[in-house]
């Protein structure tokens, strides 16, 4: 009964997480762009909460919240070619950070920064495919740039709310 009760209280809390990550997906599109300077660059914010449900929860569920999240911005704030530039960037992002994760050698802003990096890496390879031109690879050099700084804050932001709101604490709510 006891991992019943657990089973529920984890998918309830990724149905909360993938809210979250949504409502940050909406904040970040209703920003100013910042990338009038540097073209495709956001900050980032619904990966606190990605960051939060790996470090907390698990990969697995890391994995739904983050697929929810970029289905439901897609259709909301995004079209086709957005949906394939963000999967492309959250899978590699996510699957280096649980690697990286697993290692235990990197903090979780360390662990950001690598997904951060990731993100760009994998939207990158989609352009290279998509667009037929090689040549964006060179815009890399930029994006490592600003995926770590970006990688930065959302660790931060993570390691905030994972210290403010741990897990032992969430599942024990009756």
């Amino acid at each position: 009964m006891k991992n019943k009760r657990s089973n529920t209280k984890k998918i309830a809390l990724v149905g909360l997480a993938a809210s979250l990550a949504l409502l940050l997906s909406y904040v970040e599109f209703l920003l100013p762009p910042l990338y009038a300077a540097v073209p495709g660059i956001k900050m980032g914010l619904p990966n606190v909460v990605i960051i939060y449900v790996l470090y907390c929860i698990d990969v697995k569920y890391a994995a739904l919240v983050s697929a929810t999240r970029l289905i439901l911005s897609s259709i909301l704030f995004g079209n086709t070619m957005t949906l394939a530039y963000s999967v492309a960037g959250a899978v590699l992002s996510l699957l280096i950070m649980a690697i990286l994760k697993r290692t235990d050698k990197l903090s979780a802003v360390g662990v950001s920064v690598a997904g951060g990096v990731a993100h760009n890496l994998g939207q990158i390879l989609v352009a290279i495919l998509l667009l037929d031109t090689p040549q964006i690879a060179f815009y890399m050099l930029v994006l490592t740039v600003t995926g770590t700084v970006s990688g930065i804050f959302v660790g931060m932001s993570g390691t905030l709310l994972i210290k403010r709101i741990p897990s032992d604490k969430i599942f024990r709510l009756r």
